[in-house]
């Protein structure tokens, strides 16, 4: 059985898709941006700043899928610059703690609302 999670305490989904997708022990989340849920603005600036708020809608859409960042088995980073990359890893390494889902990471040219980070993720139940 599939079912479709959505909660206000991540942005809206900017098109036709969920903001994840649950089915068997498996929760797919789509790409999360620096939107602030609360504002549906982008507030933060730097490359640390949007990657923490990226990371907490992605936490929020876990937790309303009932699992968590300790679960996540994979993720895809997405960055507008490879220069930001050490600087992101360190906000990732915090948030993350001990669970080191596997992950890849692509330096892309655009994001959506021009943002520098958008990170998606698979997680257990």
């Amino acid at each position: 059985m599939t079912e479709i999670i959505s909660t206000e305490k991540a942005p809206k989904a900017l098109g036709p898709y969920s903001q994840a997708i649950k089915t068997g022990s498996l929760v797919f989340c789509s790409g999360q941006i620096p939107i602030n849920p609360a504002t549906n603005t982008i507030e933060a600036v730097t490359i640390e700043d949007q990657t923490r708020q990226a990371i907490e809608n992605l936490k929020n859409v876990l937790s309303a899928a009932g699992t968590s960042l300790a679960n996540v088995v994979k993720t895809t980073v997405c960055i507008k610059d490879m220069n930001d990359f050490a600087a992101l890893n360190g906000v990732y390494a915090e948030m993350f703690g001990d669970a080191k889902p596997a992950r890849s990471c692509v330096e892309v040219a655009r994001l959506p609302k021009d943002v520098k980070v958008e990170i998606e993720c698979i997680a257990v139940l």
